[in-house]
């Protein structure tokens, strides 16, 4: 077997030595949309792809630049290429956490994202914030978390995959001139 997976554009890609050339937008939305949140434990099908899109959307909202808008829109990138694992898990997989890594970093230098500590904080709040009115909004928990509110207009409603990758890169493009 080789030591690499083929995308859906047809790119070799090995990701745990990643290549930022092999590196391509179309992957990345297509993979993303069609990727379950929460290990799929969800009221109905919700998308890493739309969570990403949420998350843009949420730091517009918050005013945040650009460069970190397309952060946020890109910051689960990574998972395109490996999948998604719940919190719960991945925090105690340290050698997946470096994959991840690796991986994350060659997308940010693939997409010119030169991220300070504060950019990279900002991305985590927001990402922290959409997960906590998605835990809130798609799952069935009889704790009832006080997410924080947002500030933009997410959508968390059932959408068509398609038309999330559509979003999806519609929205990078926006943002890739940054």
């Amino acid at each position: 077997m080789p030591d690499y997976m083929v995308t859906y554009s047809g790119t070799e890609v090995d990701p745990l030595n990643p290549d930022v050339e092999s590196i391509r937008l179309e992957d990345i939305a297509h993979a993303l949309s069609l990727l379950c949140r929460g290990g799929g434990h969800l009221k109905f099908f919700y998308s890493v792809g739309q969570h990403s899109v949420n998350c843009a959307a949420e730091a517009e909202a918050r005013g945040l630049d650009k460069k970190t808008v397309l952060a946020c829109l890109l910051h689960d990138a990574s998972e395109a290429y490996l999948s998604d694992i719940i919190r719960p898990v991945k925090k105690h997989l340290s050698q997946y956490l470096a994959i991840e890594q690796k991986l994350q970093d060659a997308i940010w230098e693939k997409f010119s994202l030169n991220l300070s500590q504060p950019d990279l904080e900002a991305v985590a709040q927001i990402d922290d914030i959409v997960l906590y009115n998605e835990i809130t909004l798609l799952m069935n928990t009889a704790k009832k978390l006080d997410a924080p509110l947002l500030q933009g207009k997410c959508d968390f409603s059932l959408r068509q995959c398609r038309d999330i990758e559509q979003s999806f890169v519609r929205l990078a493009n926006q943002y890739l001139d940054c």
